[in-house]
């Protein structure tokens, strides 16, 4: 089986890669790198001694992604292209909406033309929005606070649409949680460009010394620290969430949606606490006002991906930790 992997050279896509060639599929790899790096790529074939093609296409381009279905055998996609900024899509909402919803409806577009119709989805807890209680699990109402947020809501609905329309699709739709960590060799990680957006490789760049301290958005949510509480999971536990829900599909029609997290919340001083602990790194932080979009609680009840999926994350925060200092202390500069 041949899998086509659009955003493949980035974190969780890179990691994803990984997975699927060890475990015998063939792969297609499509990114435009505009956030990415082919470093990593090339790092990914070292680790599993493995070839596999690359196009660096960008998905708005429906001629050069139908190149790709000509020139190769697909018979399913993962999804992971799109930005996925919050503060950035608040700032700019149309280039969020533009590029996240039309390159997936050409994707998908293109995936038809091609009978392509089995596909997963990566999409976001954000699009619970600010929930009412935790643990959030997959019947809770959809509300996504920022444009980010809503993008992945939408392409959720189109899914849903594209197989009310034609019900031989296969379409899982997994809702991450906060993917931090590495693998384990240290030779692949987040490597985000400019100021992280997230706060592990935040945390990894203030320990390295690129930065002075973190910066922590509000101190004032009702938490019992005050600080934001998330659902992290390790980027390894997340894409052997993938490679069940690809299996699950082999087996069983329509759409599906999976919480992927472990189901249990950490404060953003949790995080930095713990991450000191595990490398003996002096953490220094302030605290700023909160984020545009960003929530108090948020964090999953994954019993249905146990359940249909047969998958649990299996990884601790220590070892998220561990795995996220090896990667940056290893590769100080990222892939550059």
């Amino acid at each position: 089986m041949s899998i086509l992997i659009t955003g493949g050279a980035g974190f969780i896509g890179s990691h994803a890669v990984v997975e699927l060639l060890e475990n015998g599929y063939e792969i297609v790899v499509v990114d435009n790198l505009s956030n990415s790096n082919i470093e990593s790529l090339k790092r990914v074939k070292e680790l599993t001694g493995k070839d596999f093609p690359f196009y660096e296409i960008d998905l708005l381009n429906q001629t050069a992604l139908e190149q790709v279905f000509n020139d190769q055998k697909i018979d399913a996609v993962m999804h992971f292209a799109g930005l996925k900024a919050v503060g950035e899509s608040v700032e700019k909402p149309g280039y969020y909406y533009h590029n996240n919803l039309t390159g997936t409806l050409i994707l998908t577009s293109v995936m038809k033309k091609y009978n392509v119709k089995k596909i997963v989805f990566s999409s976001s807890a954000t699009v619970y929005g600010d929930p009412s209680m935790v643990p959030i699990d997959e019947s809770f109402p959809l509300s996504a606070t920022n444009p980010y947020g809503r993008s992945k809501l939408m392409i959720e609905e189109i899914l849903r649409d594209i197989y009310v329309s034609d019900n031989s699709w296969r379409i899982a739709i997994l809702r991450y949680f906060n993917p931090i960590g590495a693998h384990k060799s240290g030779r692949i990680g987040e490597n985000p460009t400019g100021i992280p957006n997230n706060l592990m490789p935040y945390i990894t760049q203030v320990a390295i010394g690129k930065r002075d301290v973190v910066q922590v958005f509000g101190d004032d949510y009702d938490t019992y620290d005050g600080t934001g509480v998330r659902d992290y999971i390790h980027v390894v536990d997340l894409v052997k969430g993938h490679l069940k829900a690809l299996q699950y599909l082999d087996e069983n029609e329509g759409v599906e949606t999976f919480n992927l997290g472990t189901g249990i919340g950490y404060s953003v001083l949790d995080l930095i606490n713990n991450f000191k602990k595990v490398t003996s790194n002096d953490i220094p932080y302030t605290v700023i006002e909160r984020r545009p979009g960003d929530i108090g609680v948020c964090y999953a009840n994954p019993d249905k991906a146990k359940k249909l999926l047969g998958w649990q994350a299996e990884r601790d925060l220590e070892e998220m930790c561990q795995d996220s200092w090896k990667w940056q202390s290893e590769n100080p500069e990222g892939f550059q």
